[in-house]
């Protein structure tokens, strides 16, 4: 399958280039050290799913790559209701026979080796390799499209986890905007504030990274919305190096729907990689506290988008 490059452009603006206009961003404590990885929370047309923080990194992750190769949030639902089912969301390294991973993937049976099998990534991508031969998959009940795949001897039990599976899905690919939420406590530990060669501390730079693996090839730039140079107001994390701006342009539907995946993968991720804000679409989250609520930007002149964050995700790290 051709996969589609997503016209997403990560911006990182320093303190050399910003002007003071633009987002606040809230203040939280920084010093709180090593708090748990927390409890993450969907809740979808009245469906809610509980999973933990290591649950959520995974779920997140098939998601991410279903959506960086171009397929529909049906391949999501039935790739969540599988690994469910199969392993809880966990990258476990035993099961029936030679099974292994988040799919219970099978050496013996040509998925891969052990340690492919056990690389999250690999095995993700191997299973959306035979979910898109199976023709008509997009319309298949989630329990006959998976059995497709796997083989399993059990094939309606993937049924048990369809529901948890759509929610997920649905918020994870950025369908249900706001709806992913995770626990975290509010802060982490102090970490390298040495900006590198991005303009960004090691932390921020880690998280522009892992956008760039999990949601493909990125147009990198300074924050200078539609050719016109910006910045941000005094206290912004984006003076210190620590906030990374994904945007997606123009303001669409579409690019709706992409916004809110990367939002939600940020939130999943946050407990890994010491996010501290996440901004879109006018809601924003914030490590330490409960949920999306509505941001309130500042109220000075210029673009609503931007002020908005209509078109780009904010994220920002724990110093």
């Amino acid at each position: 399958m051709k996969r589609r490059a997503w016209g997403v452009v990560v911006a990182v603006t320093v303190l050399a280039t910003a002007v003071a206009i633009g987002i606040g961003v809230l203040r939280a404590t920084d010093e709180l050290v090593g708090g748990p990885s927390g409890d993450c929370t969907v809740t979808v047309a009245d469906h809610r799913v509980d999973v933990s923080g290591e649950q959520a990194e995974n779920a997140a992750l098939i998601a991410s790559i279903a959506v960086r190769r171009g397929l529909p949030a049906r391949a999501t639902s039935i790739a969540l209701a599988t690994a469910y089912q199969e392993s809880k969301l966990r990258n476990i390294d035993y099961g029936d026979r030679d099974s292994l991973g988040l799919f219970q993937q099978r050496p013996s049976q040509g998925w891969g080796t052990r340690k492919q099998i056990l690389d999250p990534e690999y095995a993700t991508n191997a299973f959306y390799d035979a979910l898109v031969k199976v023709d008509g998959y997009q319309t298949m009940e989630i329990t006959v499209a998976a059995q497709e795949v796997q083989r399993s001897a059990f094939p309606d039990a993937y049924a048990d986890h369809e529901a948890d599976g759509r929610a997920l899905a649905s918020a994870l690919s950025g369908h249900s905007p706001a709806t992913f939420s995770c626990d975290l406590a509010g802060g982490a530990p102090t970490a390298d504030a040495e900006l590198v060669a991005s303009g960004l501390t090691p932390r921020a730079e880690a998280v522009r990274k892992e956008l760039l693996t999990r949601f493909g090839r990125l147009q990198l730039g300074g924050f200078e919305p539609d050719g016109v140079s910006s910045g941000h107001m005094e206290g912004s994390a984006h003076y210190d190096g620590r906030a990374v701006d994904v945007f997606v342009r123009p303001v669409t539907t579409a690019n709706n729907v992409k916004g809110w995946a990367i939002a939600h993968w940020s939130v999943a991720n946050a407990a890994r990689l010491g996010i501290r804000t996440v901004i879109f679409d006018d809601r924003i989250w914030t490590a330490g506290r409960e949920g999306w609520r509505d941001y309130d930007p500042p109220s000075s002149s210029g673009d609503r988008a931007v002020l908005e964050h209509r078109d780009h995700v904010h994220v920002d790290v724990f110093r």
